[in-house]
C-alpha cells in the first residue's frame, strides 16, 4: 500500500481532524529545510483506511478493491502497474489479497508517512493546482470515493480547518490537520 493512497483515504475518513484548529508548525521554511519530519499513523487510522479499501468487508483487500479506490482518486494511469507492485510487496502470504496484518506491516516497512507524501495528498485534493483546497474540491473527491457528504458538509469541514479565515485550506492547514494524531519519528 503506498503512503499516498493511505493519506488520501485517511483525510476523507478522519472527520474528527476537521474539528482541530491547526497551527503553523509546518511552515514552508521548515518543509524546505531538508530536515522533514516523518509521521506514524495510529492503529485506529490504519484500521479506518483498511476498512475503506475492503469494500466487501471480507477482511482482505483484493486487487479489484484497490483499483477501485485508485480510479476514484483519479489515478487511472497508475492502476495496473501500481496495484501489481503493491501486491508484490504487501501480499506476504501469497494468497492474492492484503489482510489487515499485511497492511500494517507494509506501513511499518515504509518507515511512516513522509512530509512529501502529505504534500502529494494535498495536491490530490487541490484539483486546480492553486495551492488551496476549496469545499467544492473536497466534495468532488469525496463523491468520487463514494462518500455522500453534501457541499454544505464540505464547507463545514473546510471552515473547521481554515485557521486564517480565508475560506480555503492551504498546505500548512492541511499538514496540521493530517498530522494532528500522528507521532513524529
Amino acid at each position: 500500500m503506498t503512503s499516498m493512497s493511505f493519506l488520501d483515504m485517511q483525510h476523507q475518513l478522519s472527520k474528527k481532524k476537521f474539528l482541530q484548529k491547526p497551527s503553523r508548525m509546518f511552515s514552508r521554511d521548515r518543509q524546505n529545510s531538508g530536515s522533514l519530519p516523518i509521521y506514524s499513523p495510529t492503529s485506529e487510522e490504519q484500521k479506518q483506511v483498511f476498512n475503506r479499501f475492503d469494500s466487501n468487508k471480507d477482511g482482505k483487500i483484493s486487487p479489484e478493491e484497490y483499483k477501485a479506490i485508485l480510479k476514484a482518486m483519479g489515478k487511472v494511469n497508475l492502476v495496473t502497474k501500481e496495484v501489481q507492485k503493491i501486491f508484490e510487496v504487501a501480499d506476504l502470504d501469497g494468497d492474492g489479497f492484503i489482510d489487515f496484518n499485511e497492511f500494517v506491516e507494509v506501513q511499518k516497512k515504509g518507515g511512516g508517512v513522509k512530509t512529501v507524501e502529505l504534500q502529494n495528498a494535498f495536491r490530490a485534493f487541490d484539483k486546480d493546482g492553486d495551492g488551496k483546497i476549496t469545499a467544492e474540491e473536497v466534495y468532488e473527491l469525496l463523491h468520487k470515493l463514494g462518500e455522500r457528504y453534501s457541499l454544505r458538509d464540505c464547507r463545514k469541514m473546510v471552515r473547521a480547518v481554515d485557521s486564517n479565515g480565508d475560506g480555503v485550506v492551504d498546505s500548512d492547514e492541511f499538514m496540521t490537520m493530517m498530522t494532528r494524531t500522528m507521532k513524529i519519528y
